[in-house]
């Protein structure tokens, strides 16, 4: 039973999943039935019955009972609707903090009548500072969406990645769960590619993502930094405990299962990439689009674009940017 595949990311509880697969396995049992096999009261049994036809994982049979739907169809089109409801839940979110930026901007943020939920941080050895205490108060865990503004201090990137990787094992020395989500603007830092595998080798847990909406970072699920506008560290909120860092922490989550991880991998040599898998992924790499690299290859704009699909496909992506990371990760480019 360890292993079994379980519905709960799906919504699905873990009792009801339970009555569903004895359901599947005995067609036509009712509430009595199921329960005495269950070892539970038939009221139970019928709660989660409910749930599972509110769900459309069942239907009414005649005679008042419930029958399974068939699971292949009821189940896709439960995971449609949940990621209608992330998407919908994202949308929320990030129209949320929108709305905290255009009230900073008005000016009346100060005066919103939320006084020590929210802060906000115009000067940037104020954030730096608040960085820097939060640094030192983690305990259990760091949230941390990686992407601009950033600030590269006058010692140059050599020196930040090294302050990045002795900020990093500080944490996992202390016991730190630290989650990064990383964008194609966070590896612009020369050298960065490289510090973030050897950290993700250490203990970082690190993942992809084309995209992410702002800067933000969570500490211990009580504390948020985000950034309000573009600059470089000015106009941060600071979040204390509240709907809003809750919020914050859903959007993490669901932007969480989306990524992918940040890894090392050692590809077998039968998965080497061929010479012209090497000149898709430079061509690619530069920005070209299929047309021109069409063109580069002597081939129509239809072929290259198989050549780039079974490219990314060969490397286990699905996006062409992913396709690009992975082939830096296995040093290809």
């Amino acid at each position: 039973m360890e292993d079994q595949p379980s519905l709960a990311a799906a919504g699905i509880r873990d009792f009801d999943e339970r009555v569903y697969r004895m359901l599947l396995r005995h067609p036509g049992w009712r509430a009595p039935s199921l329960a005495a096999e269950l070892g539970v009261t038939p009221p139970r049994v019928r709660q989660a019955l409910a749930r599972l036809h509110e769900a459309g994982l069942l239907r009414r049979a005649r005679g008042g009972g419930y029958e399974a739907v068939q699971p292949e169809s009821a189940l896709s089109t439960l995971v449609s609707r949940r990621r209608m409801e992330a998407e919908a839940g994202l949308a929320e979110v990030i129209s949320v903090a929108q709305d905290l930026t255009r009230l900073y901007h008005s000016g009346r943020l100060a005066g919103s009548g939320a006084p020590g939920v929210v802060e906000v941080l115009s000067h940037p050895e104020d954030i730096k500072r608040e960085l820097v205490e939060q640094n030192l108060s983690a305990t259990t865990e760091v949230l941390y969406f990686d992407t601009p503004p950033y600030v590269v201090k006058p010692d140059g990137y050599e020196n930040s990645n090294a302050a990045e990787m002795a900020n990093t094992r500080d944490f996992l020395a202390r016991g730190v769960d630290l989650r990064v989500i990383y964008c194609p603007e966070s590896f612009h830092r020369p050298g960065r590619l490289e510090t973030l595998l050897r950290l993700a080798e250490e203990g970082e847990r690190a993942r992809l993502l084309p995209q992410l909406p702002f800067k933000l970072r969570v500490t211990d699920r009580r504390a948020a930094l985000f950034a309000l506008t573009d600059g470089v560290y000015d106009n941060f909120a600071l979040l204390r405990p509240s709907r809003l860092l809750d919020a914050l922490i859903e959007l993490f989550e669901l932007y969480w299962e989306r990524a992918k991880p940040l890894g090392r991998p050692q590809a077998p040599p039968e998965e080497l990439p061929t010479e012209e898998d090497l000149v898709v992924l430079r061509l690619l790499n530069s920005g070209l689009k299929d047309e021109t690299i069409g063109r580069q290859l002597g081939v129509s704009t239809r072929t290259a674009t198989r050549k780039i699909a079974a490219v990314v496909e060969r490397l286990g992506m699905t996006t062409r940017f992913q396709a690009g990371v992975e082939a830096a990760v296995r040093g290809w480019l």
